[in-house]
C-alpha cells in the first residue's frame, strides 16, 4: 500500500508539472460532452488493473453525469508468483482467472474549477452499476513423469507437487470452459484533471471500489475466497472535449 501511495503521489506531481509547462493555445474551458480512455491500477490487479472507457456529459456548470466501462482483472491477495526450473512463472494454487466487465452510471460535481492557461480542476464523483463476471479457468503444465506432460486447470487433488509444475498454460487456453457470475460495483473518487487545452484533457483519478457477486469467486481452492470484493484504485484518464 505504501508504494501504491508513493506512485499516486508521483503521477500527480508530474501531471502538476505538465498542466503548468503547457501555456500555448489556452482558452475557454467550456464544453459538453467528454471521451475518456484510462489505464487502471489497483490493490487487487497486478501491475496493470485493467481498461476503462468513459463518456461525460453536462448537466449544468458544475454537474456532469457519465456512463462508463471498466475491463479488469481481479486477483487473490494471496496469489504469488514462482518461477519454474524453465524460466518461466506461475501462480502456484490458482485454479481460476477472474475479468470484471462493470458499466456504471454516475454523477460527478467539480468542486474546484481550474482557471484559464493554469491550475488543476478538482472534483468528486460517485458511481454505481451491474457487474458481469468471467471466471475463467487457470491453465499449468505439469510434468506426470520425465517425458510426459499435460496442459489443465490446476486442481490441488491432482497438482501436489509445486515442483512439477512448468508453467503456465497459453494465453486464453480454457477459455471456452468459463462461467458467468453477476453482481453489482460502486465507487467513489476524486478526480483531479490537468492540460491547458479545450479539445482535450489528462486526469488523474483516485477512488475506493466496492463490487459484490451472487456467489463465492473460488480463484485459489485451498484459501479463503471472496464474494465481495474492495479495492483502492487509480486511473489515468487521456480524452477528448466538445
Amino acid at each position: 500500500m505504501r508504494r501504491f501511495a508513493l506512485i499516486s503521489i508521483f503521477l500527480l506531481l508530474l501531471s502538476v508539472s505538465y498542466s503548468f509547462a503547457q501555456r500555448e493555445d489556452a482558452g475557454n474551458y467550456e464544453y459538453d460532452r467528454e471521451v475518456l480512455f484510462g489505464v487502471n491500477k489497483n490493490t487487487n490487479g497486478g501491475l496493470i488493473g485493467g481498461f476503462v472507457l468513459k463518456m461525460g456529459y453536462r448537466i449544468d456548470e458544475t454537474k456532469f453525469q457519465f456512463f462508463g466501462l471498466d475491463l479488469v482483472n481481479v486477483k487473490n491477495p494471496k496469489e504469488t508468483r514462482y518461477n519454474t526450473v524453465l524460466g518461466n512463472s506461475y501462480i502456484f494454487g490458482k485454479s481460476n482467472y477472474l475479468y470484471s466487465i462493470r458499466p456504471y452510471y454516475g454523477r460527478e460535481v467539480i468542486v474546484f474549477k481550474k482557471a484559464p492557461q493554469q491550475g488543476v480542476q478538482v472534483s468528486l464523483l460517485g458511481a454505481i452499476g451491474p457487474t458481469i463476471g468471467i471466471i475463467a479457468p487457470y491453465y499449468i503444465e505439469y510434468a506426470i513423469n520425465r517425458i510426459e506432460t499435460v496442459r489443465e486447470q490446476y486442481d490441488p487433488e491432482v497438482h501436489q507437487s509445486r515442483f512439477n509444475i512448468l508453467g503456465p498454460g497459453r494465453l486464453f487456453e480454457g477459455i471456452g470452459g468459463s462461467q458467468i457470475a453477476f453482481g453489482g460495483n460502486a465507487k467513489a473518487a476524486v478526480l483531479f484533471e490537468f492540460g491547458v487545452f479545450k479539445s482535450n484533457v489528462t486526469g488523474l483519478e483516485l477512488g475506493y471500489q466496492l463490487e459484490g457477486f451472487t456467489k463465492e469467486i473460488v480463484l485459489m481452492p485451498t484459501v479463503e475466497n471472496r464474494q465481495v470484493f474492495q479495492s483502492v484504485y487509480f486511473t489515468f484518464f487521456y480524452g477528448f472535449r466538445k
